[in-house]
């Protein structure tokens, strides 16, 4: 038995890379006619008790990347309609506008009511370009999240996976938080509406602009550490890429500054293992009642 481990041990360690890892296949979509791609919703990307926004954002974000003539998405705007769940889907994707450096596009998902009739889950429009063609300049006053490094965070092994229903989807990511924003964990929430953390593909695949959708959505929502635990759904989520990631961890930074009427904001900003700012993003969120 132990030599049978030692020689599955290699294809086990093996790093997935971009194209070929699970996330890739997942989020994988077929063209069906012009405009329309077929799709299967993972159960593996679920949290609760659905399907996690980011992945969705990252299969569309796949499909018009397919559908305009610029691969690269820089601004993408979701609207989710209605929960989506593990199954079949069809998404729709129209060019809006294309120019000689930015291509516009909409794209929709539906899936399937009992009756066979569609339903839409979610509505995205989205500005693509050539990442790789802008300038190096930077003139910013951000700075990465103060936190430790990615040995002295937490991760689920570490008993911070206290979330009620599924949670298929931290088999697939590698996380690890900022002990400062753990405290829901334990019953001791720190009421600050912060999340801070290292985050990557558990199969090691790197980091690039489409993973970059899944990685603004990823985390445990701020409103745990509210002290509110629960399903909290994503109304609108506005993802900025602002360039192309370095190989290796991200650190990932969320805060809500207002949770009123029912709502709060998610702000975040991805940080590559270069220093750089490499997304952000902001949605609105319906809070947990718990």
């Amino acid at each position: 038995m132990a030599q049978a481990a030692a020689q599955e041990s290699p294809l086990r360690q093996a790093k997935a890379t971009i194209g070929d890892s699970e996330f890739d296949r997942d989020t994988a979509v077929t063209l069906r006619e012009e405009g329309v791609y077929d799709a299967e919703l993972s159960a593996g990307w679920t949290i609760i008790h659905a399907v996690n926004g980011g992945y969705l954002l990252a299969m569309l974000g796949r499909a018009l990347g397919e559908a305009l003539p610029h691969s690269d998405p820089f601004s993408v705007s979701a609207h989710y309609l209605t929960a989506s769940v593990p199954g079949p889907a069809v998404i729709r994707t129209q060019v809006v506008r294309t120019g000689r450096t930015l291509s516009t596009g909409q794209a929709s998902l539906f899936q399937y009511a009992e009756d066979g009739s569609e339903v839409e889950r979610i509505r995205v429009l989205a500005t693509y370009g050539d990442l790789d063609g802008l300038t190096d300049e930077v003139r910013t006053a951000a700075v990465p999240p103060a936190m430790p490094p990615l040995e002295g965070c937490l991760g689920t092994s570490d008993g911070t996976a206290a979330i009620p229903g599924s949670s298929a989807i931290t088999e697939r990511l590698d996380i690890k938080l900022d002990p400062a924003t753990v405290g829901w964990a334990i019953g001791a929430p720190s009421g600050k509406g912060e999340m801070r953390g290292w985050f990557g593909l558990a199969d090691g695949r790197d980091p690039d602009p489409l993973s970059l959708l899944l990685t603004v959505d990823a985390l445990p929502p701020t409103s745990f550490e509210l002290g509110l635990k629960g399903w909290t759904p994503t109304i609108e989520l506005t993802a900025h890429i602002r360039c192309r990631p370095a190989p290796g961890p991200l650190r990932v930074s969320i805060t809500t500054r207002n949770l009123a009427g029912g709502f709060l904001e998610e702000d975040a900003d991805v940080w590559d293992s270069a220093d750089r700012l490499v997304a952000q993003s902001r949605q609105l969120a319906r809070a947990p009642r718990g």
